[in-house]
């Protein structure tokens, strides 16, 4: 992987690093926390560290604020949200959530402590530093497929640690904390009311955080299936990127982002990325990432004429309502009240603007006094802000660029091209069962199993708690496959994706009928293998207690089958035993045979299949990258799908079928029964082989 150091000019470098690791730890947190309620399926206790960014409540306290503003405590705490970066290296997952929100409060404390200085040009600079740092974050992530740089491994967290503990000192023995200019703050009659403008604040950050963490996730809002399914985040993603850097540049007009009207282009936008498939969607997100950032100028400057204890505990209350608001959308079958907030982006799209408006048009008069000091227009060069912006802007799309590849996806090579195998996996969003990324170790292990179609389960985490990341394109670019997302991450579902080495030529994206439990995703793709063409319908069907949501998802994918006119592979997450109803309905109503009719032994997991040739069925353990193993299994396309026989003898002696058909020997050999191992290997009576 690639690691940009960040460019700069003068003391604003420091504050870009400073930026940088505000974001990392920001943005870090939520996906740490999530992770338990992830593993235990309900809400775990440990909700209780994001209390951490309530920290800025420490500064109503009398003279703690006065203390904070001490050089030497801002360089104490400053080292010590850099130190809390190591959390990646913890050895725990509770101690490096621990260390991780502590190193969270204490970057809120900065920010507070540094934004409500007297200093204009404390103030100013922690505002850049802020702005400059998230454009410096998103531009890193684009080098990284998406992911941070700082949570992707232990070097490049490592490298994150040392360029960040180098610009602390650099503050620390610079003295750039030091307070120079002591100025009166304003009348009390400017002030805007503390109250709607922190809620303004408050959606602001949300936005930028749901919508914006990572260049290419607005992309995965407007997906359709193919042949038209719409901008792909690679390369589209740049445009977003663009978008984001002109919005820090269209800051200074500040007639035009404090208008009323420059609000209703927000909310247009806003509603056409929601409510809009593909190009028309994606040209909203566009609209709506100048505005966001647009506008951080024109809420900082009113914010930072409130309290700020009680301002940014609201500002904060405000954010954790939307994003719990965002994950009750989707979690709602595991979650206390569920049922009212079910599906309803909506409704956190209407907060979210109402609380901008507010934020920006209830009370006081405009003071230009952070971004745009009136009194120090020497200090805060604007030309060199947006030399740094454009260079920093360059940097992202230079990534872009790194990552264009001439090569065309390549088939693989085979002695029988009409032998594929196809894989399901449940994938757990990216992190592994202690919370760390997987994806390197999932990308060697779909390399080893050498499948050509493979289907990915619950990989949405383009959602800000699951850490904003692109499962699909990081896949796709990885291992050199086309990968179909879908249904699109605004139809709350967990997520579900195809990658496949050969060309898919269309696809449908489905939610599934599920009117009391969680909203199931599906896909129904064709693929051309090799010049012929074979449909894959992949699925993850609801909780195995909304009886009802099986039944009726049971028969709309059992006729998604019956409709496929080309041979076909169901690849489903069930969740209900072997000659259970929906099994049974799939089975007959769908017209396909299990691959394996004697594995009594399932519960999630199933491959199906009609007018293809069984060769082999393997299970692989899943080694702690997520809580379930991988099913596999090998087919032959029939010259005469409509006239031919299928293997029915099944073997588990490999030395009796063609070389081509083994399973890798690197999972080992048969093996029966459950093992959990450290290692992929082979277990629950496979690897089977099939002959006439």
């Amino acid at each position: 992987s690639h690691f940009v150091p960040f460019t700069g000019v003068g003391k604003e470098d420091d504050q870009v690093v400073s930026g940088y690791v505000f974001w990392s730890l920001f943005q870090g947190l939520g996906p740490m926390i999530w992770f338990y309620p992830l593993n235990e399926l309900e809400l775990s206790g440990y909700e209780i560290f994001a209390v951490t960014f309530f920290a800025p409540v420490l500064v109503g306290i009398p003279g703690v604020l006065k203390l904070v503003q001490n050089r030497w405590m801002l360089g104490i705490l400053r080292l010590a949200t850099v130190g809390s970066l190591a959390s990646f290296q913890a050895s725990t997952t509770l101690i490096r959530l621990a260390i991780l929100a502590l190193g969270t409060g204490a970057a809120m404390l900065i920010f507070t402590v540094t934004l409500w200085s007297k200093d204009s040009r404390i103030r100013c600079h922690t505002f850049w530093g802020i702005i400059l740092g998230f454009l410096s974050f998103v531009s890193s992530r684009v080098w990284f497929v998406s992911f941070v740089p700082t949570w992707w491994s232990n070097q490049t967290n490592s490298i994150v640690i040392g360029i960040g503990a180098i610009a602390a000192l650099d503050h620390i023995i610079s003295g750039s904390d030091i307070f120079e200019v002591k100025e009166s703050p304003s009348k009390t009659t400017d002030r805007p009311y503390w109250l709607p403008t922190a809620i303004g604040f408050g959606s602001l950050l949300y936005l930028t955080h749901w919508c914006f963490g990572e260049s290419s996730l607005v992309l995965r809002w407007v997906v359709k299936g193919y042949p038209d399914h719409g901008p792909a985040p690679y390369p589209w993603g740049a445009f977003i990127l663009i978008g984001l850097g002109l919005g820090v540049l269209i800051m200074s007009w500040s007639r035009m982002t404090r208008s009323k009207i420059w609000w209703i282009v927000g909310l247009i936008s806003i509603l056409m990325l929601y409510y809009l498939p593909t190009w028309m969607g994606f040209i909203g997100g566009l609209g709506l990432s100048i505005f966001t950032m647009s506008i951080w100028s024109v809420l900082v400057d009113r914010l930072t004429l409130c309290p700020p204890a009680r301002s940014m505990c609201v500002v904060m209350v405000t954010y954790l309502v939307q994003i719990f608001f965002f994950v009750w959308t989707v979690a709602y079958n595991f979650v206390p009240g569920g049922v009212y907030t079910r599906e309803h982006t909506d409704y956190l799209i209407a907060a979210v603007m109402i609380g901008i408006f507010i934020g920006m048009f209830i009370g006081g008069e405009y003071n230009n006094h952070t971004a745009f000091p009136c009194d120090n227009k020497k200090q805060v060069p604007f030309n060199k802000i947006r030399t740094v912006t454009v260079l920093i802007m360059c940097i992202g799309l230079l990534g872009y660029g790194m990552r264009y590849s001439d090569n065309q996806i390549k088939q693989p090579e085979k002695k029988n091209e009409r032998e594929f195998s196809a894989a399901i996996w449940t994938f757990h969003f990216g992190y592994d069962n202690k919370g760390w990324p997987s994806m390197e170790r999932a990308a060697n292990l779909f390399k080893d199993t050498g499948a050509d179609v493979i289907t990915l389960l619950e990989s949405d985490a383009s959602k800000p708690f699951l850490g904003n990341n692109d499962l699909g394109m990081w896949f796709g670019e990885k291992l050199g496959m086309y990968v179909d997302f879908g249904p699109a991450t605004k139809d709350h579902t967990w997520g579900n994706l195809i990658l496949s080495k050969y060309p898919i030529v269309k696809s449908t994206h489905h939610l599934l009928p599920s009117p009391h439990g969680e909203l199931a995703p599906a896909i129904t793709a064709t693929v051309n293998i090799s010049g012929n063409l074979v449909d894959f319908v992949v699925t993850h069907m609801g909780n195995h207690r909304d009886r009802l949501d099986r039944k009726l998802q049971a028969k709309f994918l059992a006729k998604e089958l019956t409709e496929c006119e080309n041979p076909v592979i169901f690849l489903g997450y069930v969740t209900s035993a072997p000659h259970s109803p929906e099994y049974n309905d799939l089975i007959k109503a769908g017209n396909v045979k299990d691959i394996d009719e004697t594995d009594y032994d399932r519960w999630c997991e199933y491959i199906m299949y009609r007018s293809l040739k069984r060769l082999g069925y393997a299970r692989i353990t899943h080694a702690g990258l997520s809580d379930t193993e991988i099913q596999m299994a090998k087919f032959e396309i029939p010259e005469d799908p409509k006239n031919y026989k299928d293997n029915t003898r099944v073997i588990t002696d490999s030395s009796r079928v063609n070389k081509e058909v083994h399973f890798n020997h690197k999972f080992g050999k048969f093996k029966s029964g459950h093992r959990n191992l450290k290692t992929h290997g082979f277990h629950m009576d496979t690897p089977k082989y099939f002959l006439p």
